[in-house]
């Protein structure tokens, strides 16, 4: 079970007035947020809102041009990623990343920083306790499998996975390590909707139960709608609005920046159209 620190009495994480520049584009415009713990929020925006970009930054695959990034009221934006990934920061990718060759259970065995059994020695000096650690990691990872329902491919090479299973896969690693916010990039892409149903089961499950908090950046709005506490909406790298999935899904503003338009009149719902359109 995971170790939940003392609470900390603000937002778990906050972004406050960041900017990233690659030359003369501000990918990152100005950004501030907020995320309380135990809370799945949803991040979503058009296509180049910066949204991928801001997760580079808050765990620290990109460093900020401006600005700072708050985690349990600490300061992390000035630590590199193996020290976010220390204090609980934890994140997936779009594009799936597993070794391949190797089997679920072994890609599991393989997340938990500083096993004793890396140093090159170690197996000389302290074998026994090698032993016992491997054996609890070992024990972990095919708790985890079960927890996300791929127990039955624990010896199976992760590259003869589908796409829905890799994405199960990448939330199994993530649990590794007792995660205390996780950091999901587009967990439905090129997933059936079945899979993706299971997929978000299990993350809600995980906030319940072991109170993990996630963002999660979905195109799918009506999977947002059904899974997520509250919506950040970014547009021009900056946040354009935050509220529920309700109340952002019949907001002009949200229109306009993935439609170019506003809704059907003034004080009128938006149509079916543009529902959809916002949630793509």
């Amino acid at each position: 079970m995971t170790q939940q620190p003392a609470t900390h009495p603000g937002p778990l994480l906050e972004v406050v007035d960041c900017w990233k520049s690659f030359g003369a584009v501000h990918a990152i415009n100005g950004c501030s947020l907020t995320v309380e713990a135990g809370t799945i929020t949803g991040l979503i925006g058009p296509n180049g809102a910066g949204k991928t970009t801001l997760f580079n930054l808050i765990t620290g695959f990109q460093k900020l041009t401006a600005g700072r990034i708050m985690f349990r009221g600490q300061r992390i934006d000035n630590l590199p990623p193996h020290r976010i990934f220390g204090v609980g920061v934890i994140r997936t990718f779009q594009i799936t990343r597993q070794f391949t060759s190797m089997s679920l259970i072994e890609n599991l065995m393989l997340v938990p920083p500083a096993q004793t059994g890396e140093a090159p020695w170690a197996s000389w000096l302290w074998p026994k306790r090698i032993r016992r650690q491997e054996a609890e990691i070992y024990e972990r990872a095919e708790e985890v499998l079960d927890r996300v329902g791929l127990t039955r491919l624990r010896d199976e090479s992760a590259g003869s996975l589908s796409g829905g299973q890799k994405k199960l896969l990448e939330l199994a690693r993530t649990l590794m390590c007792d995660p205390l916010l996780v950091l999901l990039d587009e967990p439905g892409a090129g997933v059936n909707p079945s899979l993706t149903k299971e997929l978000m089961g299990h993350v809600d499950r995980l906030r319940r139960e072991r109170g993990i908090t996630f963002v999660v950046i979905e195109h799918d709005m009506d999977l947002v709608a059904r899974l997520c506490d509250t919506v950040i909406v970014m547009s021009d790298g900056k946040q354009l609005m935050q509220g529920t999935p309700d109340v952002v899904r019949r907001d002009e503003r949200v229109l306009e920046a993935y439609l170019g338009r506003r809704s059907d009149g003034p004080g009128q719902p938006a149509s079916e159209a543009d529902h959809a359109a916002a949630g793509g």
